[in-house]
């Protein structure tokens, strides 16, 4: 035991102060040229990590704490969202989920198709390769727009819920068709189990949520004193439901931590709740998240066909949610600039294109050749989502009316 404790490196204690630093110097920084300070918090990790100066990478705690940092802040999303709000867009949710998932999964099969004639290393046929590229697109990294409309005070607009809603049903969606390419591509994937697990998980969240939605809400309105023990019950609740999600039922974590916060949502102490969260999730949890994204970007040699692939692929990633997600909305009666902004809510893959194309790599569906091209996209749409969302989001009539 002793030998253990004198082994122990406590570097990371130096690493966590240079990225919580960083992080707020860069926030900063892109907050006095008018960009939300997430693009800053994005961009330390990208300097500090493998990309340019090599100064820190992704260990093992950073890792843990930046999928802690994640949950907690879909937990406070999910306090935040008002339900009869997200009812009323549920319908048009999964409309524009499923042109989100769609446009981008046609898109990444031409672009594909184009591309790639067949790696002899990969088991799978060039076919399911091209189809596994568009998978990649579909994928939408929601954290970095949550943060973005926080910041901006637009997560409980009308788009800004459609927003959510789209992006949890895109994941489920997502998991179905990756869970179906690669049932094709090996013979260890069930299709019907997880699809009969994902049904399982929200009848399960349905049931356990309003068990525990009754007892919590009697508990709180008893307790006035010691609200500390509220936050307390809270975040192992948080903890429990995304840990149950992704272990039981191969559901993404987040969704079962964006699901125990609308379950605690109505509360008559989740505003205090909603506050300690916001407190632990801006001065720690969050900028470890949005800094690790950045640490997982190594860019390798490419030559100029890969190189014109990554541009194309970008320029795909882009079009595909802003044109699928938009029209959906818009298919919905939502106005033009609604459906923009919704389109352009979905644009960020983050660190879920990321787990895919590993996943696709594990199993052979993809070759190692386009691993740099999907890093690529994925760090440009998750740095230009933000500034998009401000632009987008911004009032040009009241910009007009200050001058």
């Amino acid at each position: 035991m002793e030998g253990s404790l004198l082994s122990m490196s406590y570097e990371y204690l130096f690493f966590i102060a240079l990225i919580l630093l960083s992080t707020k110097i860069l926030g900063l920084l892109t907050k006095k040229i008018k960009l939300p300070q997430v693009v800053g918090a994005l961009l330390a990790g990208l300097i500090l990590g493998p990309a340019f100066l090599n100064i820190l990478e992704e260990s093992d705690i950073i890792l843990n704490l930046s999928e802690i940092g994640v949950i907690v802040l879909m937990f406070s999303a999910g306090l935040e969202t008002d339900i009869s709000e997200l009812k009323k867009c549920g319908k048009a949710s999964f409309v524009i989920a499923v042109f989100g998932v769609v446009t981008p999964l046609l898109g990444g099969l031409a672009v594909a198709y184009f591309f790639n004639k067949g790696d002899e290393s990969l088991t799978s046929s060039v076919f399911l390769q091209n189809i596994f590229i568009g998978i990649i697109l579909t994928a939408t990294s929601v954290s970095i727009t949550v943060e973005t409309l926080k910041e901006l005070g637009k997560l409980s607009t009308k788009a800004g819920n459609a927003i959510l809603g789209a992006a949890l049903i895109d994941d489920i969606l997502g998991i179905i068709a990756l869970t179906v390419v690669t049932s094709l591509a090996s013979d260890g994937v069930n299709v019907v189990m997880v699809l009969l697990k994902i049904l399982g998980f929200f009848v399960f969240a349905a049931l356990f949520g309003l068990f525990f939605h009754f007892f919590f809400n009697k508990w709180t309105d008893k307790s006035e004193r010691n609200l500390q023990r509220h936050v307390i019950v809270s975040f192992a609740f948080c903890l429990i439901f995304s840990f149950i999600a992704e272990e039981f039922f191969g559901v993404a974590d987040i969704t079962g931590a964006f699901l125990a916060g609308l379950i605690i949502s109505t509360s008559s102490k989740t505003k205090y709740i909603s506050s300690r969260f916001e407190i632990l999730s801006y001065m720690f949890l969050s900028p470890i998240f949005f800094a690790s994204i950045g640490l997982k970007v190594i860019l390798p040699k490419m030559s100029a066909n890969i190189i014109m692939f990554s541009l194309i692929l970008l320029l795909i990633a882009v079009l595909t949610k802003v044109i699928g997600c938009g029209l959906g909305a818009k298919l919905c009666k939502y106005s033009n600039k609604e459906s923009l902004q919704i389109g352009v809510g979905m644009i960020s893959r983050g660190e879920v294109a990321l787990i895919v194309a590993s996943k696709g790599a594990t199993v052979g569906l993809m070759s190692s050749n386009f691993f740099g091209p999907i890093v690529i996209m994925v760090v440009i749409t998750t740095i230009i989502t933000p500034i998009l969302l401000k632009i987008v989001f911004t009032d040009k009539k009241k910009i007009a009316h200050s001058r």
